[in-house]
């Protein structure tokens, strides 16, 4: 007989990589806000807020403000261009990660209008209202500074805003449209992107 032969190395533990844990924990979570709140709360409610913040018909709306008194008017170049880079954006991301919808999404009651929107990550709806309440939020204190009197005035819409803002994001994963990740990085990418608006895009 020959010298023993060595032993084999023993085989390294597969594991699952961290990315795949965050990956699990955000689906299971998503899935079961999206269960828990089904019974609760009426579908129109989740689609009203959906609609409210849909770009086909936030833009118009904004374009809109033109008309509006000159309070408004340090608010609304930021604003308009602001959109317009947030959708280039968001639009480019969805097309580079192409993460699909959650499965309990029904893709039958969504309104697809270009191919990027069947992409889940992150979330468009989410990082518009939060650009815009953001931006609010930025300009408030110089539309405050040239008319005192709106002061009340400005503090009410912002907080109308920012209500908005919060529930159309959390809304996003009760209606099943995306999952909780997407709206997280989609409200960060909407705050960022409205203090390169209030900071760059001012005429």
């Amino acid at each position: 007989m020959g010298p023993p032969q060595p032993a084999p190395p023993a085989a390294p533990k597969s594991s699952v990589p961290l990315i795949g844990h965050l990956i699990s924990l955000d689906t299971t979570l998503s899935r079961q806000l999206h269960s828990l709140t089904q019974p609760v709360l009426p579908s129109s409610l989740l689609l009203l807020l959906e609609l409210s913040a849909d770009f086909r018909l936030f833009f118009p709306i904004s374009l809109s403000l033109l008309l509006s008194p000159s309070l408004l008017r340090p608010f609304l170049p930021p604003l308009l261009l602001g959109l317009l880079l947030d959708l280039a954006l968001i639009g480019l991301v969805k097309l580079l990660f192409r993460r699909s919808r959650p499965p309990h999404n029904h893709t039958h009651s969504m309104n697809v209008a270009v191919s990027a929107d069947h992409f889940s990550f992150p979330s468009g709806h989410a990082s518009r209202v939060c650009f815009v309440a953001s931006l609010a939020h930025l300009s408030a204190a110089a539309i405050r500074q040239g008319h005192h009197e709106a002061s009340k005035t400005v503090n009410f819409v912002l907080l109308v805003v920012w209500v908005w803002a919060v529930l159309t994001s959390v809304s996003r994963v009760l209606l099943g449209r995306h999952f909780v990740s997407d709206v997280f990085v989609g409200a960060c990418l909407g705050v960022l992107e409205a203090v390169f608006s209030f900071r760059f895009l001012k005429f």
